[in-house]
């Protein structure tokens, strides 16, 4: 059965309605992936608001980070996981397989990280993900002591929450307006 057909339960306006420099963004999407990603048509219906995403998204994941592209997405897929956020799980479990290699990884992370082979530090990155996530009142400098006895800076640790909180953010929003992910993603990065 295939999911639902829409990019979110309240539309997006016509690209050709946008302001040039999103359609701009729209365009370089299509000739990099081949799409849009639904994310950004569905937080269209808000230009500014797609802006402001699209320069936090592109800081948070892109900019220099003692934590790797790799590990930034390994994160957003165990918040995901917490949060049973169809799109992320989607969207974030494909840039795992592309990312690693490994399309069984990303597969793992969705269902239970757990049971992946990963090093101590990132299995400390992502206990620590899915305990801010799950219940982040229980966290404590005990937490952030493991983190540093894995190696990461203080730097690394500020990253790595100010990406569990993005995606606690993204998660809700997808959730809440029931973002649907490309097609496109089922089907990359498989052998």
């Amino acid at each position: 059965m295939p999911q639902p057909d829409h990019v979110s339960a309240l539309g997006v306006p016509a690209v050709s309605t946008l302001d040039s420099d999103l359609q701009e963004v729209f365009q370089k999407c299509v000739e990099k992936l081949g799409f849009v990603p639904n994310v950004l048509a569905a937080y269209s219906l808000r230009p500014n608001k797609l802006r402001n995403f699209m320069a936090l998204y592109n800081e948070l994941m892109l900019a220099p980070s003692g934590l790797s592209k790799l590990e930034r997405e390994m994160i957003a897929v165990v918040v995901s996981s917490v949060n049973h956020c169809y799109y992320c799980l989607v969207a974030h479990g494909q840039a795992v397989r592309k990312l690693s290699g490994d399309p069984e990884l990303g597969e793992m992370l969705v269902m239970n990280y757990r049971v992946a082979k990963l090093d101590a530090r990132q299995r400390t990155m992502l206990d620590f993900a899915w305990k801010l996530t799950s219940t982040p009142e229980l966290v404590t400098e005990e937490d952030r002591k493991q983190l540093r006895t894995v190696g990461l800076s203080a730097e690394d640790i500020f990253d790595l929450a100010d990406t569990v909180a993005f995606f606690n953010m993204s998660n809700r929003m997808a959730i809440g307006i029931d973002m649907i992910p490309n097609r496109e993603y089922h089907g990359l990065d498989r052998p």
